[in-house]
């Protein structure tokens, strides 16, 4: 079977998409062809380098590179890992299927093993990856989440009351697992995902779960995108990740529907 190629993009390329390409060739690298760059390509984190080595993982061969270095190159995946990446590269040229996450940047993050966190983090969310994206994947099911290292780190306030309620319900709980694993959605896209007919139930939600400051929006042409909202407590978004990537089951349908959609929004931007 023919291997599929997976990029993954962040700023410097110097942790986090080194990161992402040691973890994805360590667990899948006979599935998949793996590569990284970065959007101002920076020297590869030496603390990058051990907490992959401490992870028992091969670091050897990873260097720092520009995005600019594959142009004209396709990708079965295009995956951003920071929110600035994404901005710069919403619709990467030649990608069959780009999604867009947000991790904290271990070289600012609080707490005591940042580069450790961040790694155990993209790890959780490979393995969700693989769960979804490759049928083939059969060892991808039976991986043991792993726990992941609290963080002091805060952003936007975010209510407690408030944010449990908003999981409370069907159509915003699933909102949210769905957003998290695609990056970013508009309301046409959710209700095919959800097979919802009413738009105004579902913008209803959405505004909801937008007043409470856990997704934030964006506007494309006629299209409205919603996300999570990259400043969110950390523990807010942990809630959401760990609630996702622990339940994939649970939306494996929503996600089966969402890809068989034509004529999806075109979420088109610059990418240099």
């Amino acid at each position: 079977m023919k291997k599929k190629s997976v990029l993954f993009l962040c700023t410097g390329n110097s942790a986090r998409s080194q990161m992402a390409e040691a973890l994805l060739r360590s667990k899948a690298g006979d599935q998949f062809d793996v590569f990284s760059a970065g959007t101002q390509p920076e020297e590869v984190d030496a603390r990058a380098i051990e907490a992959i080595q401490k992870f028992g993982v091969d670091a050897s061969d990873l260097v720092s590179k520009s995005v600019q270095s594959f142009d004209g190159k396709d990708f079965d995946y295009v995956i951003t890992l920071c929110d600035k990446a994404n901005t710069e590269c919403r619709s990467f040229p030649g990608a069959g299927k780009q999604l867009a996450w947000d991790f904290p940047d271990p070289k600012s993050r609080k707490g005591h093993h940042p580069f450790s966190s961040t790694l155990t983090e993209l790890n959780n969310r490979l393995s969700m990856f693989l769960l979804v994206e490759n049928k083939t994947a059969a060892t991808a099911a039976n991986d043991a989440p792993i726990e992941i290292e609290q963080s002091t780190e805060t952003f936007t306030n975010v209510d407690p009351i408030a944010f449990y309620k908003c999981l409370t319900d069907d159509i915003r709980l699933k909102t949210l697992m769905l957003t998290h694993y695609h990056g970013e959605l508009c309301v046409c896209e959710l209700m095919q995902a959800l097979d919802e007919d009413s738009q105004p139930k579902v913008s209803r939600n959405l505004a909801l779960l937008k007043k409470a400051n856990i997704l934030s929006d964006r506007k494309h042409g006629q299209w409205v995108f919603y996300r999570i909202n990259p400043s969110l407590a950390l523990w807010a978004k942990s809630v959401i990740a760990q609630t996702t990537e622990n339940n994939i089951a649970l939306i494996s349908p929503y996600l089966e529907r969402l890809d068989a959609m034509e004529n999806r929004p075109n979420k088109a931007s610059f990418c240099r």
